[in-house]
């Protein structure tokens, strides 16, 4: 379990293909306090650590990700250099200050413009049909692991606005169009939906 509040911002420092894609990614996290078979989220998607380790000045663990991960994640867009946000798991106790996000990507999402707005940056993008009716103005969105509020919507777009503090912490201030995301509704939209009459509508 996540918030979607951002705790580092890491660096992709390697990847290989032995069975499933194995990707190394520098962290400010230390690396004592990072278990083997821990829950980090990276850029959205939950992955459990595999090994951790310091090499020369840089800290680093790395995630082992499936075929099934990476055919509904930007992961496999990812190459050394790429910037990814991290978050460690929910703890008892933590203060909640995004909102609850499970780390399990629902979809894709395209980037259709990034403008400037004063010192923050509008984003508009296109999602799957399917996840837009779980989208409301002024509801929750994670964005590659990001919560983030809603702020329009019409028809398979929504928009969302970036402050300066979320463009310098997360990789989402190089958002341009075209680039994919990953985006997790809100899990209670997903609950709410079941208790209306006639349960899950297609």
């Amino acid at each position: 379990m996540f918030t979607g509040i951002i705790t580092d911002l890491g660096t992709v420092r390697a990847i290989s293909r032995p069975g499933d894609t194995r990707i190394e990614i520098t962290t400010q996290y230390e690396a004592a306090g990072i278990a083997i078979g821990a829950s980090i989220a990276c850029s959205g998607p939950c992955l459990t650590v595999v090994a951790r380790g310091v090499t020369g000045n840089e800290t680093w663990f790395a995630v082992e990700v499936s075929g099934e991960t990476l055919s509904r994640t930007n992961i496999g867009t990812w190459k050394p250099g790429t910037r990814v946000n991290l978050e460690r798991a929910l703890r008892v106790g933590d203060e909640l200050g995004g909102h609850i996000v499970t780390g399990h990507v629902d979809g894709l999402g395209r980037v259709v413009s990034a403008e400037r707005d004063a010192q923050s940056l509008r984003v508009e993008i296109e999602a799957p049909e399917t996840l837009m009716r779980y989208i409301a103005p002024k509801g929750s969105i994670c964005i590659d692991g990001v919560s983030l509020t809603v702020n329009d919507v019409a028809g398979t777009r929504f928009g969302v606005n970036l402050i300066p503090h979320t463009q310098s912490v997360t990789s989402l201030g190089a958002l341009a169009p075209g680039r994919m995301v990953n985006l997790e509704i809100d899990a209670l939209a997903r609950y709410v939906e079941r208790l209306l009459p006639g349960g899950v509508r297609p």
